[in-house]
């Protein structure tokens, strides 16, 4: 399958950026951002208008841990304003590995990065579950201490330890739709959404309060993607293409799939919540919301994708 360029939403993964244990510095993360703007950039030059959002987990985790361990000298850092300071800082970093790759290309084209506010419901059954996930591994007496502190909720996660949990609430609406669409009018390339945006809820007099919860960034970003009516919504991974029994003798590679396809397969078990469960689910509600067009691919290979050679495409139902 092949696209005429139009306008996409490119969601880049927040671990795509961390390469391993030994490379998780802000140095080798920039390194990482840059290997996947120089592909973002050929989209660019092949007459692509760009969106990109980008997931933030690893980084939200990291000024948790740095905010517990200065707790003794310094307030903590709350989690919608983590949020805010990785959009800024990831934000930043696509910004400039973009500059310089259209410099290289002598493209006469600008990167902006809109901080994003995204709307949930304060009475989301969410909160009344909270199940992501976020900071420090800690042993079952400090958890339980943390959470008589400060009022978290924290569980045993998987065997290997206690975690804190948030609620992960349904994104409703995008605060900054307006001026996101604006610069797209205007010709920019736009990063937005990060970490699926910083999540806030209306308060009885309409007012924004910032709230502890993570928004599924995948689903942020397919709601971006019906807002701004994209012709493409593009999810960059770990894999060039999606698998049906991923990891097994009988694993099967997929070209393309439609709605009905991608739900049954979903039904049967092939995608897993934790890892491609959610990105498939993102996609089908774009696709159910007269999207045109879905993908999925690593980065390397989003040039070849685009011309159809690879990765899977997920289209609607004829």
């Amino acid at each position: 399958m092949r696209l005429e360029p139009g306008l996409a939403v490119v969601a880049v993964g927040g671990n795509s950026l961390i390469k391993g244990p030994d490379r998780m510095t802000v140095p080798d993360q920039y390194e990482a951002a840059r290997e996947t703007m120089v592909h973002i950039a050929e989209m660019i030059a092949q007459g692509w208008r760009v969106v990109i959002t980008h997931g933030n987990g690893p980084q939200v985790g990291f000024i948790l841990r740095r905010s517990e361990l200065a707790l003794h000298e310094l307030h903590p850092v709350p989690l919608d304003a983590a949020d805010a300071d990785t959009q800024g800082a990831i934000g930043y970093m696509f910004q400039k590995a973009l500059y310089n790759e259209f410099q290289r290309r002598g493209m006469n084209q600008l990167a902006v990065t809109v901080v994003t506010q995204v709307l949930v419901d304060r009475n989301d059954p969410a909160f009344q579950n909270p199940t992501k996930p976020i900071g420090s591994w800690m042993d079952e007496e400090t958890a339980r201490r943390r959470a008589a502190e400060q009022g978290w909720v924290v569980r045993e996660d998987a065997g290997r330890g206690w975690r804190r949990v948030v609620p992960s609430p349904r994104p409703q609406r995008i605060i900054e739709l307006a001026a996101i669409k604006a610069l797209l009018q205007d010709g920019f390339v736009v990063i937005a959404v990060g970490g699926g945006g910083i999540p806030v809820v209306e308060d009885e007099e309409g007012n924004l309060v910032g709230v502890e919860a993570v928004i599924d960034k995948d689903l942020a970003s397919a709601l971006l993607a019906i807002e701004i009516r994209a012709d493409l919504f593009l999810i960059s991974t770990a894999v060039e293409k999606v698998a049906l029994n991923y990891g097994r003798p009988d694993q099967r590679w997929l070209d393309r799939l439609t709605v009905s396809e991608a739900r049954r397969y979903l039904a049967e078990g092939h995608f897993p919540p934790g890892s491609m469960g959610p990105k498939i689910e993102a996609i089908l509600q774009y696709l159910e919301h007269g999207g045109k067009a879905a993908l999925i691919t690593d980065p390397p290979h989003i040039p070849a994708a685009l011309r159809g050679e690879t990765g899977t495409w997920f289209v609607p139902d004829p």
